[in-house]
């Protein structure tokens, strides 16, 4: 029997139509736990979003670009407690009670999982380590953490910034000016294309270097332009 959570769950999508099968039947999960659960499709034209409806999922449309697809899904959402979930990110057995539980004691709360990385590079498990090492330390994360947040937090800070990259670690930098995230020990799947198809070593130098630019001031998009 569903029971109904004050949750929900935001997918921004973008031509996920080879993936979508398993990306449904991971998210049917947390609906029949009782999530709100809402993809925010960016302008896909390989038939994601009507392939989602007819599985009988709400589709949000929206203007292409994760950060202004994550904001217009946090606008359409009841729930008064968020989840951002990336279209490649798997969230662990029993992960609503995690983030529920995170959230109950004070309205100005967020957090992240840890990472673990699938994929073919010997170096991933590494990768992920230092990653979720970085984000306790540092009290930033990134968005294939799982990032979690009460509602009124996530308005307080004013959403995510409306920027084709680094929008993750920007609104963790507003968040974390608030209060220290929790950082949970389970840990959420992400894929590891990313990492395969340009090299593990040659994707760390570029991250690396896009974040120091970032730091230094470049603006986003001249970074994302790198980033393609």
């Amino acid at each position: 029997m569903t029971t109904q959570t004050d949750l929900a769950i935001v997918v921004p999508v973008l031509n996920e139509i080879e993936a979508l099968p398993r990306l449904l039947q991971h998210l049917r999960h947390w609906q029949q736990r009782g999530a709100e659960v809402l993809l925010v499709d960016g302008g896909s034209h390989d038939q994601t979003p009507e392939t989602a409806r007819a599985q009988g999922f709400r589709v949000l449309d929206a203007a292409r670009g994760r950060a202004t697809q994550m904001n217009s899904g946090s606008r359409a959402c009841k729930a008064d407690n968020l989840l951002f979930l990336h279209a490649d990110t798997r969230l662990p057995d029993g992960a609503d009670q995690a983030v529920l539980a995170a959230l109950a004691n004070h309205p100005h709360v967020w957090g992240r999982f840890d990472v673990q990385i699938e994929g073919r590079s010997r170096m991933l498990p590494l990768i992920a380590r230092l990653m979720n090492l970085r984000s306790r330390l540092s009290g930033i994360a990134t968005g294939d953490q799982a990032l979690f947040m009460s509602r009124e937090l996530f308005e307080r800070v004013g959403g995510f910034p409306e920027q084709p990259l680094m929008e993750d670690i920007e609104i963790s930098k507003r968040l974390k000016s608030v209060v220290a995230p929790i950082c949970l020990r389970q840990t959420v799947t992400t894929s590891g294309r990313r990492w395969d198809s340009r090299g593990s070593w040659r994707t760390i130098l570029l991250m690396w270097q896009l974040r120091w630019a970032y730091w230094r001031g470049t603006p986003a998009q001249q970074l994302a332009e790198r980033y393609r």
